[in-house]
Formats: structure tokens, sequence, C-alpha cells
């Protein structure tokens, strides 16, 4: 199991596995709220502590909704719009991995996705993915 927080630890997320891979997005959003994402299942991540949240207001309809604390402003995780639950049902959330411990994220890959040309679809990449290693923190 992973434990994050943020940096206050007014938010908690206990996640009940490692992913299987983090992505450093280059997206707009992503780049600045800090986050570099895992995804997983609702069922698998429990949040404790009240999060503030930011939809997206130049996508009609944004999918994601950004949690973060409202005391230290960390982003902790995204949940799906309504309109993306619609879609897709309630299938994935994003954790923030910048929130982990370093030493949990030894031997999971980092993938470098296109956000900023992202149109839907697979991800293309803008660099070679690498596997984290001890003493080595996300770019």
């Amino acid at each position: 199991m992973l434990k994050l927080s943020c940096h206050c630890g007014q938010i908690r997320i206990a996640v009940a596995k490692r992913p299987d891979f983090i992505h450093a997005c280059n997206c707009s959003l992503c780049s600045k709220t800090g986050a570099d994402w895992a995804y997983f299942h609702p069922s698998d991540v429990t949040v404790e502590g009240q999060a503030n949240r930011y939809s997206r207001k130049d996508k009609d309809a944004p999918a994601a909704e950004i949690q973060f604390c409202g005391s230290c402003g960390s982003t902790t995780h995204f949940t799906l719009t309504a309109s993306a639950v619609a879609m897709f049902g309630n299938s994935q959330m994003g954790v923030n991995m910048r929130l982990a411990d370093e030493d949990d994220l030894v031997g999971i890959e980092l993938r470098y996705p296109d956000g900023r040309s992202w149109s839907g679809g697979e991800f293309g990449y803008v660099r070679e993915a690498r596997i984290l290693g001890s003493g080595v923190l996300p770019d």
C-alpha cells in the first residue's frame, strides 16, 4: 500500500497497489499544477481530508476535476467530471505521485506523454520513458 499526503498533511491518500506507470504530462494543466499522475480505479484509493476542486475553463467538457489542498496548495488527485463519468463510467482517478516517498516509486516506469499535442486516443510521447531508481525524483 502507498501512503501519500499533501505538504501540510491535511489531505492523506492511501492507494492499495503500486501503479504500473506514471505520466509526467506536458499539457498546460499538468505542468501548471505540478502533477505526475498515476491512474487507479477509484475503489483502490482512499482520500481523507477536504480538498478544493478545479475544472478547466478552456474546455467545453473537461474530463478531470483537479483536487488540491486549500491550506498548502498541493495538487493531490483528480476525479472524473460528471460528463466523463457519463461517457466512461466511474472507472479512473489520478493520484499525484509527486506526493509519494521516492523510495516507494523505485522500479516504476515514468512516461512523458505529449499532452500539448494530444487530440484524444493514444498518447504520443516527447521522450523515452525511464525507470525510477532509488534517490531519483521524477523530473
